[in-house]
Parts: structure tokens; sequence; C-alpha cells
């Protein structure tokens, strides 16, 4: 059994969609961000970062007790090699695997992010801030498309595998972002496809909690205030 710490968020939807696309036994713990859960100290055990997801492997491949992993790319990474899935064991093709999950890691998911939070969530609209992401996530989109392009699969060639796992939940914000997939036919095509996945539907269906109210305690919570006093505690 896995234990899933969660929320629905793109982050949280990747280890949903993995352990689905996987059939590994798994229990989800929801860990409402909005009212500051995931600074409590159970969680900061498994997830130094205070972010989420974070799992707990209760029956790890060698053997030992119980195992927790934070950061999704390493999540994906350690599950995939758990079950033998999804990241090939051929030095080529692994390394342009993790290539393109170290890509999501670094560049589309923190850009999507930046721009979702001054566009969207900020108090305050900083028109230069909100350009600077927002042209940002647009190089990256295109940085994207022009990848499945060349390949005319998946992300890091002609097999399904974890880097496509971690791209697409943050091209799932594109309409509440601003764009289109018509600008990006190679995208539109393989995100298309991704969604139609079984197991990616029923990894997005996982977990819609009720959320509690984006007031002035929520935006402390998810937006670094909290996390400012936290470590003034410590």
């Amino acid at each position: 059994m896995i234990d899933l710490h969660y929320a629905p968020t793109p982050n949280g939807w990747k280890i949903s969609i993995m352990l689905e696309e996987l059939g590994l036994p798994y229990k989800v713990v929801p860990v409402n961000i909005r009212a500051g859960e995931q600074f409590r100290p159970e969680f900061l055990a498994i997830s130094p970062n205070n972010r989420i997801p974070a799992i707990v492997d209760h029956a790890p491949v060698d053997g030992g007790g119980p195992f927790s992993v934070f950061e999704t790319g390493a999540i994906l990474i350690y599950l995939a090699d758990k079950a033998g899935r999804f990241l090939s064991q051929e030095l080529r093709a692994r390394s342009t695997v993790i290539q393109w999950v170290m890509w999501q890691m670094g560049g589309l998911g923190p850009m999507l992010g930046q721009h979702g939070h001054f566009a969207l969530y900020a108090a305050e609209k900083i028109p230069y801030a909100i350009e600077r992401y927002h042209d940002e996530a647009e190089r990256l989109y295109g940085v994207l498309d022009r990848q499945l392009g060349k390949t005319g699969a998946y992300v890091a060639g002609p097999d399904y595998s974890i880097a496509d796992i971690a791209c697409f939940p943050w091209t799932m914000t594109h309409k509440a972002q601003g764009f289109t997939l018509d600008d990006f036919p190679n995208i539109k095509r393989w995100y298309a496809t991704v969604r139609a996945r079984p197991q990616v539907q029923a990894g997005l269906a996982i977990g819609k909690f009720v959320k509690e109210p984006f007031d002035e305690e929520a935006r402390k919570n998810m937006f670094g205030q909290r996390a400012k006093e936290t470590l003034g505690k410590q």
C-alpha cells in the first residue's frame, strides 16, 4: 500500500495519474493546502519543502521499512522503477525521458505557476510580471509543441512515459491561463490522446475535495506568509 498525501492540483494529478496507470494499491491522504495543512509537522516529516504531493511506500522493493518520497519528478522516477514501467532502462531512452521530466520540473510547471499566480491570484495585478511570465509560458508551450512535432507521438519519443505524465496536468490549465491549443497543433493532438486514457481520467477524478474559501488566510497559506512564520518558529 502506498499513502498519497495529495491535493487536486497539477502536481497532485501527476502522481494520482501515475498510480492509476500502474495499478498500484494506494490510499489518498488529503492535504488541504488552503487551510495550511501542508505545514503540519507530520507532513513536513515526509515533505520537508511543505509542498504536495508526497508518498509513503509501505512495501518498498528493498524489503525495508516504509519509505517516503517528495518532489513529483523524484516520485515519478521512484514509482516507474518500482513497477518497471514508463521509464526505459536503456541508457539513451531513459536519459531522454528524465531530461523532459526535469524540463517540466524546472520550466513548464514553475513558469505556468508564476503566470497563474500573477494573472489569476495576485491581489495586485502587476503588468510587468504578468507579461514576463506569459511570454515565458508561451515560449515553453512552443518548446513542447516542437518536441511533439519531432517525435510525432509522445514527449520523449514513440512511447508514453513519465515525461507525458509530468507535463500533461500542467497543460490542463491552458484555458484558465489564456492560451489556446489551436496555436500549438502538436500539443493539441497529444493532449487529446493523453486525456482520453482511462487511467488519466481516473487519476484526475481522485480527491475532488471541498475547497476552503480563497480568503486572506488561504492566500497566506498558499503564497508564502505562513511559510515565513513557520520558519521563524524553528
